[in-house]
């Protein structure tokens, strides 16, 4: 097999995902985003690993290491975009800006000044 097929492949999921990032609102579908990024990079790993014909299989070996990563990653990810729509009532990125506890926007907390 060549190089080229898996390495077009992991490509276009690398680009989908980045797209994914980029472009989406929802916290879960980033991470979804961020997940299928790194499934193009362990795809990659395996397939150049496979290529080289590595003794040491250091490309699978980093491929697990990968893997073991992303799965804390979302486990964390999916805790706080969990913890973050208890409170706030959203996943949505553009509305977590500012994550402190009792923040009211300048246009909501109109202080009246009476003499």
């Amino acid at each position: 097999m060549h190089l080229a097929y898996p390495a077009v492949l992991a490509a276009l999921l690398f680009c989908t995902g980045l797209y994914g990032v980029l472009a989406r609102r929802n916290a879960i579908l980033v991470l979804m985003s961020v997940e299928l990024m790194l499934n193009a990079v362990n795809l990659n790993l395996v397939a150049f690993d496979v290529w080289l014909r590595d003794a040491l299989h250091a490309g699978q070996a980093l491929t697990l290491f990968t893997i073991a990563i992303a799965a804390a990653e979302i486990g964390i990810g999916l805790a706080i975009v969990l913890m973050v729509y208890r409170n706030r009532g959203t996943s949505d990125v553009d509305r977590l800006r500012d994550t402190a506890e009792g923040y009211e926007p300048a246009a909501n907390n109109q202080s009246e000044v009476t003499a």
